[in-house]
C-alpha cells in the first residue's frame, strides 16, 4: 500500500462531493492557484511529493497530501477519480508530469489542466490528450513584455489575435466625446469601458467624455492594441 501524509479535516472523497479541484504540484504556480481557488470558495485537495511543502500548506487548503502522483494506486486511494477537475502543476520533473497526465487520462478525469514548461513538454501533453495545456512562465513573459513596451497597465490575450488592455487614455481622447474621436476608425480598437475615481467602472457610449485620471479598457487586434497602448 502506498504511504502518504495527510493534512486537513475533510477526507478526499468528501471533498470530491463538493465544488472542488485537485491541484497536483504545489510549487509557485500550483500553490498560487490553489490558494486563489480557496480564496474564492472552491475546496482544494493539494498533492505534492515534498513533505516540507505539504506541511507549509497545512491549514491553507481544504486537504493537503504528500504523495507520489505517478502511482495509480495512490491516486485511487486519494479519490482523485471522483473529482471532475484536476490541475497538473508539476513543472520541475517533466517525466513525473507526463506519467501523472497519462494516469489522469486513464482515470477519465473530465477536465484536466496541465502546466507545460516548454513547447516540447506541451506538445507531449497535447499528444496524450490533455485538453487544456497552459504555459504560465511563457504567457507571463509575453504579457510583461507588452506592458513594458507601452503605457498599458494590464494586458490579456483573449484569442489568437485579440486582446484586452487596461490603460490611461492618451491625450487625443481627453475632453472629446468618443463619437467625435472616431477611435475605432482611426486606431482600429474599441474603448469598451472606463474607470473614474469615485465612480467606478462604466460602459462607454458615443457621448462618453474621458478625463485625466480615468482608466480605459480597450479591445481589438493585438497589433493595433499594442500600437494604441504606446500612444501618449
Amino acid at each position: 500500500m502506498a504511504k502518504f501524509s495527510l493534512f486537513g479535516h475533510e477526507q478526499p472523497n468528501r471533498i470530491a462531493e463538493a465544488d472542488s479541484v485537485v491541484v497536483i504540484g504545489l510549487g509557485r504556480f500550483g500553490s498560487s492557484l490553489a490558494v486563489e481557488l480557496m480564496a474564492n470558495g472552491t475546496e482544494v485537495l493539494g498533492i505534492d511529493g515534498n513533505e516540507e511543502i505539504v506541511q507549509n500548506h497545512n491549514g491553507l487548503l481544504t486537504h493537503v497530501v504528500r504523495a507520489d502522483s505517478t502511482k495509480e494506486a495512490t491516486l485511487r486511494q486519494l479519490s482523485v477519480p471522483d473529482f471532475d477537475r484536476v490541475v497538473l502543476a508539476i513543472g520541475g520533473d517533466v517525466t513525473a508530469s507526463i506519467l501523472t497526465a497519462s494516469l489522469l487520462l486513464k482515470l477519465e478525469i473530465p477536465n484536466i489542466w496541465a502546466k507545460a514548461v516548454s513547447d516540447q513538454h506541451g506538445a507531449i501533453l497535447e499528444q496524450l490528450g490533455i485538453g487544456h495545456v497552459i504555459y504560465p512562465e511563457k504567457d507571463m513573459g509575453r504579457r510583461v513584455a507588452h506592458l513594458v513596451r507601452g503605457a498599458m497597465q494590464d494586458y490579456l490575450e483573449v484569442g489568437d489575435d485579440f486582446a484586452l488592455v487596461k490603460m490611461a487614455p492618451p491625450q487625443a481622447l481627453i475632453g472629446v466625446p468618443l463619437g467625435q474621436s472616431k477611435v475605432r476608425g482611426v486606431y482600429g480598437v474599441t474603448v469598451t469601458a472606463f474607470f473614474r475615481p469615485g465612480a467606478g467602472w462604466s460602459y462607454t457610449t458615443l457621448d462618453t467624455v474621458l478625463a485625466d485620471g480615468d482608466v480605459i479598457l480597450i479591445a481589438g487586434n493585438m497589433a493595433k492594441v499594442e500600437a494604441f497602448g504606446q500612444l501618449r
